[in-house]
Order: C-alpha cells, then structure tokens, then sequence
C-alpha cells in the first residue's frame, strides 16, 4: 500500500508573528484529524522555518525520540537536561531522546532563514534517561539509527536520472526535501510524502537532482 501525502495539505502552525511557519505532516496541537494521528512509531514530520533571532524558547518533552535534519541555515540547540549546546548545519542528523523528561531550546542565531524537517517517534519501551547524539555529514544512503524506537533514517541525494531502491521494511516513510521524484507513477515534489506498507520492491527515480528522507519502520 502507498499513502501519497501532499505538501498542500500539510497543517500550518507556528507562530508566523514571531518567525516561525510550521506545516505539519500529521495531527499536532490543536490541529486534530483522527485519521492522521500517527503511522508506525512515527508520530510528527514538521517542516520547520524560523527567521534570523527567532526560535523556541525552553521546553519540556517526554517519551519521544526527536531527530532533526537541517535543510538551510543553521540551528542552535541547548539541552539543559543533558548539557549539550552546538549548531546543526545541513548534512547533519541531530537525535535528542527526550526518556521520561527532558528540556531544550531551538533557535535561529545565524543571519540567515533557518530551514528543517524535524521528526518525532514514539519509543518502544517507556521511561530511560535523555540522550543527546550529533551525526555530522551523514553520507548519502548511511544508515543513522535511531534503535530505541526500532527505526533507521537514511538521507539520499539522487542525481537527475538515478533510481533509488526503496528499502523492504515493513513500514517506509519517504519525505521529499527538495527534487522531483517518481515513485511507482506517482510525482512528488518538495515536502510531499509517502507511507509504504508492504510494498518490497518499490524504486524512485529522480527527474532532478533531489534529497529525500527515508525512514525504515517497524
């Protein structure tokens, strides 16, 4: 089975007064579709935009895994649960396990728009410490895995022409950055996506050069 799911038909959120536009892939806050509340472990695939100075002040998570790729700009990220203060660029995965509670910061303090893709998954097991983990200059099609949810992101970056197999696991989450793309005679485009359940022997072809996220779900 394949779900195509358009950039249009995204959620908007954020606070666009204050630099901040969010569209988001699944239900989040007041935004509530009973239909779209999550798909495997994957709960959030929020495209995120924040102006130069703006950002999200310190706030609580718990029970989730957060892995957030930068697509333009720069991210400043201070956990004060864990102690870890860096930037994320574009090529980097950050994975911050929020475990029974944890509390961060996200702000854009370079000159430049900030733009990522932040995912959110639900652990398989409750409860455990924070972590924080930093992968600078994930290469094309390496795994990062993300174990205490059972879930693999490789990033892929085909050239105009290439085909990508899609990976046989028993859930796949792809999610366009930018490129357009075909998947078994579907188009997609930047920020559109699609959930894949049983469906092994799938393949993309790229029609420009693109990057693309893709999950491997239990």
């Amino acid at each position: 089975m394949i779900d195509v799911r358009r950039a249009a038909d995204r959620y908007e959120g954020g606070d666009p007064a204050a630099g901040i536009t969010t569209r988001h892939a699944f239900s989040f806050g007041s935004f509530y579709d009973p239909d779209n509340i999550r798909f495997g472990p994957l709960l959030a695939c929020n495209e995120e935009s924040l102006q130069p100075g703006s950002g999200f002040d310190e706030h609580p998570h718990s029970q989730t895994e957060i892995v957030t790729w930068v697509v333009e700009g720069e991210l400043t990220h201070k956990d004060s649960t864990t102690g870890h203060t860096g930037t994320v660029g574009p090529g980097d995965v950050q994975h911050f396990g929020a475990g029974s509670g944890a509390r961060h910061i996200e702000r854009n303090d370079g000159p430049v728009p900030l733009r990522f893709v932040q995912t959110w998954l639900a652990p398989l097991t409750a409860g455990g410490e924070p972590s924080y983990r930093l992968v600078r200059g994930l290469a094309d099609g390496e795994a990062c895995e993300i174990p205490a949810a059972g879930a693999v992101l490789r990033v892929r970056r085909p050239g105009a022409g290439e085909r990508i197999t899609v990976p046989a696991a028993p859930r796949v989450y792809l999610h366009v950055v930018r490129g357009d793309l075909r998947l078994d005679g579907e188009e997609l485009g930047p920020g559109d996506s699609a959930r894949i359940t049983g469906e092994p022997e799938l393949r993309i072809v790229a029609g420009s050069p693109g990057e693309l996220l893709i999950w491997e779900l239990p």
